[in-house]
């Protein structure tokens, strides 16, 4: 089909998708730009030339199943199921949406032509990541629409959302019938073939008849994969469980909502702001406030979906799963059993929020979690037992050890575990004289290793997600003697200040803060400015986390009214950003250590910049400050020199370097084989793998010691011991 500009009558504007009830386009004030003005009226004109078609060239089974649909009317689609329709406030919502992002997000910009690129690959990609189900000329359509779905969330116009969902579920119903054929057939697992499995690589198929063959490798890859190595052959039931969960999610898809769609479509658009910022339902709002008045009873994780599976993101400090020891981040779900004997469900590609009604229960409750480490490898069941958070479970714990250098010479140090910045609010708020707090419990703790005479602290931050900022600055203020310890910049692009302004210190001698890529947001703050005031040294992982921005949530209901009428949902909005004292951001770069330690985590895909459209870094104008005479270079790069050459020397170490080597080369390869014997060997050599990838992460994150004497943890000593060997060699053992 040829497609030419054309001068188009105003009303025929009012129908710019092929989607029943549609509603007025009211264009907004860019899209009389010239160029902008061409596009929308080329599009009108071939919708408004009587079909929109397919316009590459198809096979025969692709003529067969091609839809025309007239212009202005609804697909044609099963009378048993009908589509969803746009619920009457959907509109105001897009609108106001559409008037908040530029006004509320941090960055203070117009929702433009780029949110519109973005927001419609990142709608496409939430319904098919792994291009598997959409045809490049399905794709090729939606991108004519590239710049104008702004304009359209700006006129609360939700057509293109309900076209794409619509030519989706489609294909959907086309691929699930054609793994129903497939599945009822044989399959070669002889054949030197291979799946893409990385979605950067992946392509989408051209015609049915390459959607046909990648749905073959997809299907070989996840029947060996349910494989049990000690069968010769891949079982019917295995055949059968995949039908079952194929049409599961054919059936997921045909139960979306109104709602569903509303939350996908205006989250990809605050996603193409940054990827904190998000839309969420009134079903996801209501899921959210459960979850937090539960007090975190369940597992105590943080979950996200990728790619039709469920991902572990966090282990909370002093939860049911931290406590159990075994799940870790970057481990994937693909089933859940209630009890101690109840079915094992099977969760790929269910909806992340019915996995977490599923995982989520009673404290004392038994969750048996089929689990995936690192996403690969035989599936393992862990039972766990739910629980509620305790205070005591993530409070800071001290302790003190005596310390041997490898070479001689012993020392007392000081070693402090905070795995969050936590406060008792509720007496707090009552002005209770003893409320509980990460400032003061390690207050308590550096007062005791006082007495002890300890030479120097390390204050454990490696697996601290952040918390409280109130206490992130109290809690610097013990090791400063007054002064700025973070700036942060609103939508407006103020920037305040946030001081310490307590007298004095509680520990005044040498410090070493241990980070890893975990450690975020707060536990930056902290870091950073410990860095920026040269008070002390950081060591771990080469960069923390890389979050510096800060969310607030928005109720949709309340901004529309004056008093809140109904549940219309709420924006979750990024308003202000971290930055040091010497005006760095934490964004994106986090805080890097002075002393680097190799480990697993450095190379795990968990850090902000592992985050699609995350803010980049950026800074202000530094904030006056003290400076310490703490970190004299010298030190510090004879600290890296002698870490270095221990770490060359010692085994442990050695061994370790080589899994993150193979860590990282599984990550990175893009295909994975699927011939039987070559996929069942690579399964071997991964199972291998990652329990020694499991049993280096418990060591490291194990809540149930203070400290666990490990190889790393007996470096990160060594590392304490010279630095204060070398800050009292120059008379800096104090901080002035």
């Amino acid at each position: 089909m040829s497609h030419r500009l054309a001068r188009v009558p105003s009303h025929r504007l009012a129908h710019p998708f092929p989607v029943a009830g549609a509603r007025d386009f009211t264009t907004g004030s860019r899209i009389a730009q010239t160029a902008k003005a061409a596009v929308l009226t080329a599009l009108v004109a071939t919708f408004s030339s009587g079909a929109l078609v397919d316009t590459t060239t198809a096979t025969a089974q692709d003529q067969a199943t091609r839809e025309v649909v007239p212009a202005g009317r609804p697909a044609v689609r099963p009378a048993a199921v009908p589509m969803p329709k746009p619920a009457p406030q959907d509109g105001v919502v897009s609108r106001l949406i559409a008037k908040l992002m530029p006004t509320e997000h941090v960055s203070g910009n117009e929702l433009s032509d780029e949110n519109s690129r973005r927001a419609l690959d990142l709608y496409v990609e939430a319904f098919d990541p792994l291009k598997l189900y959409f045809l490049q000329s399905d794709v090729d359509q939606f991108h004519r629409y590239s710049t104008v779905l702004d304009d359209h969330v700006r006129a609360g116009n939700l057509d293109l959302a309900y076209y794409i969902f619509e030519q989706f579920t489609r294909r959907v119903d086309q691929r699930v019938e054609t793994i129903r054929q497939l599945l009822a057939g044989d399959f070669d697992f002889t054949l030197d073939e291979d799946v893409i499995v990385d979605r950067d690589a992946a392509h989408y198929a051209k015609n049915s008849d390459e959607a046909r063959d990648r749905w073959r490798r997809q299907l070989k890859l996840s029947l060996l994969d349910l494989k049990d190595a000690d069968d010769p052959v891949v079982g019917q039931e295995a055949r059968d469980q995949l039908m079952r969960r194929y049409d599961r999610y054919a059936s997921r898809w045909k139960s979306t909502s109104s709602d569903d769609i509303l939350e996908m479509f205006l989250t990809s658009v605050t996603n193409s702001y940054d990827p904190h910022s998000t839309y969420m339902s009134p079903a996801t709002l209501e899921d959210f406030a459960i979850s937090m008045s539960l007090n975190l009873d369940g597992i105590g994780a943080s979950l996200g979906e990728k790619d039709g599976v469920t991902q572990v993101k966090q282990i909370i400090p002093g939860g049911a799963a931290d406590n159990h020891g075994k799940l870790k981040p970057d481990d994937t779900i693909v089933s859940v059993g209630q009890g101690d004997s109840g079915e094992m469900v099977d969760i790929v590609e269910m909806p992340l929020k019915d996995v977490v009604k599923l995982i989520r229960g009673k404290a004392g409750t038994i969750v048996r979690l089929g689990v995936k480490p690192g996403g690969s490898g035989n599936l393992e069941v862990l039972k766990i037992v739910r629980a509620r958070v305790q205070l005591e479970d993530s409070a800071a714990r001290g302790k003190v050890i005596e310390h041997t250098l490898p070479n001689g010479g012993t020392m007392k140090l000081g070693y402090i575990n905070l795995p969050s910045f936590y406060m008792d609010m509720e007496s707090a708020r009552r002005n209770e004289a003893d409320f509980r707090s990460s400032t003061r419990d390690v207050a308590r703790i550096l007062e005791d290793f006082k007495t002890q005479n300890v030479g120097g602290v390390v204050l454990d931050l490696s697996r601290n997600g952040g918390g409280s900022l109130t206490e992130a600055i109290s809690l610097t203020g013990l090791f400063i003697d007054q002064g700025p310890v973070v700036q942060v910049k609103d939508a407006n692009g103020s920037v305040q200040k946030y001081d310490d302004d307590q007298l004095g210190t509680v520990w005044d001698g040498p410090l070493v803060v241990l980070t890893s890529k975990l450690s975020a947001s707060a536990s930056e703050i902290l870091a950073g400015a410990i860095k920026d005031y040269r008070r002390g040294i950081v060591v771990g992982d080469p960069q923390t986390h890389g979050k510096g921005t800060v969310q607030t949530l928005m109720d949709i209901g309340k901004s529309l009214f004056r008093f809140k009428q109904a549940n219309y949902g709420a924006l979750k909005v990024t308003l202000q950003q971290f930055y040091l004292p010497d005006g760095e951001s934490t964004q994106l770069e986090g805080v890097a250590a002075d002393v680097v330690l190799p480990s697993l985590t450095a190379k795990m895909p968990v850090a902000e910049g592992d985050l699609k459209y995350a803010l980049e870094h950026d800074r202000v104008n530094p904030a006056r400050h003290n400076l310490y005479r703490m970190v004299p270079m010298d030190l510090v790069n004879n600290l890296r020199v002698n870490s270095s050459t221990r770490i060359a020397e010692n085994d442990d170490f050695r061994d370790l370097m080589r899994r993150i080597e193979l860590y990282v080369q599984q990550k990175d390869q893009a295909t994975i084989s699927i011939n039987e014997d070559k996929f069942m060997k690579r399964r071997a050599e991964l199972d291998a793998q990652k329990e020694d990838e499991k049993e280096e992460l418990e060591q490291q994150f194990a809540n149930k010691e203070i400290f666990i004497d490990t190889y790393y943890n007996q470096e990160v000593l060594n590392i304490t011991h010279q630095y204060v060997d070398g800050l009292r060699a120059q008379n800096l053992a104090r901080a002035n």
